[in-house]
């Protein structure tokens, strides 16, 4: 009987570690770096570490925008309260006077008259009077 106990316990044995041999080898492939999911965790970390960088570049870049953009408004609101006061100052200003009528050009006769005498008295023609 104890022959027969010995034999199952070594039976037992080599199953147990043929169990660990296969759930050793099954470990093995799972946190294999490259297929397993050692791999999967090395490749999430990478890309974690990527946004990372990613995020912080884009919260500097928000940062200084967000400060142009609020030193733009306050420009904005200096000029607007200047421009107020300018056409706040222009209803003191009285209107402006009515703009003169031309004046009234000569017709064309009377300034070929005034400029060319139509009839021109020639030097001869007054001896033979």
């Amino acid at each position: 009987m104890e022959m027969i106990a010995d034999i199952l316990l070594a039976a037992g044995a080599l199953g147990a570690g043929l169990y660990c041999l296969v759930l050793g080898r099954r470990l093995n492939r799972f946190n294999d770096l490259e297929k397993g999911v050692g791999g999967a965790v090395a490749v999430l970390s990478a890309q974690v570490d990527d946004l990372t960088k990613t995020l912080s570049a884009a919260q500097a870049t928000a940062a200084t925008s967000a400060q142009t953009l609020t030193d733009l408004t306050q420009r904005a609101e200096n000029m607007s309260r200047k421009l107020e006061l300018q056409m706040a100052s222009l209803h003191d200003v009285p209107d402006a006077p009515p703009a003169p009528s031309p004046a009234p050009q000569p017709s064309p006769v009377a300034a070929q008259t005034v400029s060319e005498p139509m009839f021109v008295r020639h030097r001869g023609a007054e001896t033979h009077q």
